[in-house]
């Protein structure tokens, strides 16, 4: 039995599927090149704008922040602009250097719902198909009567088997994704939020509180499972 007999015997809830498994490999493969291409693993800038500043050398501190494309060096370039105007106090700053990092965590969480989503909802769709697929196979043994014969049932436990074993193979591939993919950005906003303090503390305007956290930040919904 090939793949199209496969999906054909699965009925139409293998069709949403597999329509998902594409999104969901599609959002994947979106975010790696995303995330590789945005250097989040690359923080060597870190600590020579630091010595840098230290030595009060903020234009070039600037100059090699620019050349990094890493939300991370984004962030503490604000905060030296931010830190270095006079005009500015504390909470100014504070709030200038949250809004630049939130956005930038906006930009890395994008389509990971979806993909959260998708995790989710395989499952449930599969044990919809599992559900069908029992109902068919009991209608057709009940139209069958008193004439039990065993092929009567194959064709709805096929429904039934294929449909779960889908569920799950679309979603534990998904569910890893997203959490491996979460961390990353938690990863992010941790450096953020500890450069970000390091570099306001040089200018003397050390924040209460730096937050990159929105209120629509993914959450975990995996406890109501």
């Amino acid at each position: 039995m090939n793949i199209v007999d496969l999906f054909q015997q699965g009925g139409p809830v293998m069709l949403v599927l597999l329509a998902m498994s594409v999104l969901a490999v599609t959002i994947i493969l979106l975010k790696l090149f995303q995330f590789f291409r945005s250097g989040l693993r690359r923080l060597s800038f870190v600590e020579p704008t630091l010595a840098a500043l230290r030595e009060n050398n903020h234009n070039q501190a600037l100059t090699a922040l620019q050349q990094q494309r890493s939300p991370v060096a984004q962030v503490m370039a604000c905060a030296i602009r931010c830190g270095a105007d006079p005009t500015l106090s504390a909470k100014d700053v504070e709030a200038e250097v949250s809004r630049v990092g939130s956005a930038h965590i906006r930009n890395l969480e994008s389509w990971l719902r979806g993909l959260s989503s998708i995790a989710h909802l395989s499952p449930l769709l599969g044990l919809l198909g599992t559900v069908t697929g029992m109902i068919a196979a009991f209608m057709s043994l009940e139209a069958a009567g008193s004439r039990v014969d065993p092929s009567i049932l194959s064709g709805g436990i096929w429904e039934a088997l294929l449909t779960t074993a889908f569920g799950l193979t679309v979603a534990i591939p998904a569910m890893a994704a997203f959490y491996y993919l979460e961390g990353e950005v938690d990863r992010v906003r941790a450096s953020m939020k500890d450069v970000s303090i390091r570099v306001l503390r040089h200018f003397g305007k050390t924040p209460t509180h730096i937050s990159t956290r929105d209120d629509d930040k993914i959450e975990d919904e995996t406890h109501g499972i």
